[in-house]
């Protein structure tokens, strides 16, 4: 069987591939979706969810833009590292990529035990309906994420990564981030 090769340099061909960005699309307007319901429904009761979102731990919140936003650099990076042929570097860059991804995500684990001992779950009021449920799938979306990159670290340790691979993984590790990037402001400083 015949293989053809992937013109990367086709500016119609998005990195990681086409089914990636309708899966990340739709994703993206999943998440809108669901912020644009919230806020409508905070119009109906604006000073519960004022008050509410003064429950939120905003530096945790800040913590983990700043936590989310280095992974992505260093996602970046590994991708870079990777065409330049510097296998180990972009390893090592994976890793950094890797460990902000669980910072982030012990970070978020506090929060939420923060939460729940303060008696703020999702039955608490429907602030915390929204919050827990776009964090919560926010949160699925990074694990997610992480195992895609670890899953990506070991190819690349065999030097078997694809082009693709690599693109396909930063991509979805970025969309990660701009989610995030959508739901701090909004969750913790808007509403």
């Amino acid at each position: 069987m015949k293989t053809t090769k992937i013109d990367y340099k086709n500016i119609l061909y998005p990195p990681g591939g086409i089914l990636l960005w309708i899966l990340i699309t739709m994703e993206l307007i999943t998440f809108g979706v669901a912020l644009i319901v919230m806020v409508i429904n905070s119009k109906d009761d604006p000073q519960l969810f004022h008050e509410s979102r003064l429950h939120l731990n905003t530096t945790f919140g800040a913590i983990n833009t700043i936590f989310l936003l280095t992974s992505g650099f260093f996602m970046a990076t590994t991708v870079h590292q990777y065409h330049q042929n510097n296998y180990k570097k972009a390893g090592f860059y994976l890793n950094l990529t890797m460990i902000g991804g669980l910072l982030f995500l012990i970070i978020k684990s506090v929060e939420y035990y923060m939460k729940i001992q303060s008696g703020h779950g999702m039955g608490a009021n429907s602030f915390f309906m929204y919050y827990w449920l776009l964090t919560g799938f926010h949160v699925i979306h990074v694990i997610v994420g992480l195992v895609i990159l670890l899953f990506l670290k070991n190819s690349l340790k065999k030097e078997k990564t694809e082009t693709e691979d690599i693109e396909a993984s930063a991509a979805f590790w970025h969309m990660c981030d701009l989610i995030w990037l959508i739901l701090f402001p909004t969750l913790y400083l808007i509403i």
